[in-house]
């Protein structure tokens, strides 16, 4: 059996029994204890696998990634943030409706479900279904060209009348980003 296929085995085992000995393993696989110690290596250094006092255990991933935004690398814990769930059940952190709905536009095909919140109310709601307001004359020192989400279309047109922008559905929201995005003189992703 070559080393790659005993790391596999090895990593079969203990997604089943999450700890194992590295005598154990041994005994198992029909080599070397030294021999298992320099299969167990890589898989230590890629964070695969943990060694521990009671032998090697398996680190479980969580599927929630990185709290960085997967856009602007920003911060995504904020009160703007936005979630994509992808169809393998990961959960990407957006910081802002900005970076959120085009971070969708590019991986769109792996997405199950977006997720954001009000504005006003925080509530969290479809990103499909808001409504976002561009163009704002209000600053929520997030990425621009900032887009703030709305549940409601006649809050967005009460917040509009204060502090102008222009209303746009989910699609046309996208669109008019990708737009001002071409722009180069645009203050790109900066807050």
């Amino acid at each position: 059996m070559l080393p790659a296929e005993r790391q596999q085995q090895i990593l079969k085992w203990l997604e089943k029994e999450k700890t194992v000995t590295v005598s154990e393993l041994s005994k198992r696989l029909d080599v070397s204890e030294m021999t298992i110690y320099r299969d167990i290596k890589p898989l230590i250094d890629q964070n695969k696998i943990l060694k521990t006092s009671r032998g090697i255990s398996f680190i479980q991933t969580s599927p929630i990634l990185s709290q960085n935004c997967t856009y602007c690398y920003k911060d995504a814990n904020t009160r703007h943030s936005v979630q994509l769930i992808k169809i393998d059940q990961t959960i990407e952190h957006n910081c802002c409706p900005h970076c959120g709905l085009l971070r969708y536009s590019d991986i769109e095909d792996q997405v199950s479900q977006i997720i954001c919140k009000d504005f006003l109310s925080g509530t969290t709601i479809s990103a499909k279904i808001a409504y976002y307001l561009i163009g704002a004359d209000f600053h929520m020192n997030c990425c621009k060209p900032q887009a703030i989400v709305f549940e409601s279309y006649k809050q967005i047109e009460q917040f509009q009348k204060g502090f102008g922008g222009s209303i746009f559905t989910f699609e046309e929201a996208i669109s008019e980003l990708k737009r001002r995005m071409k722009n180069p003189h645009s203050d790109h992703c900066s807050s």
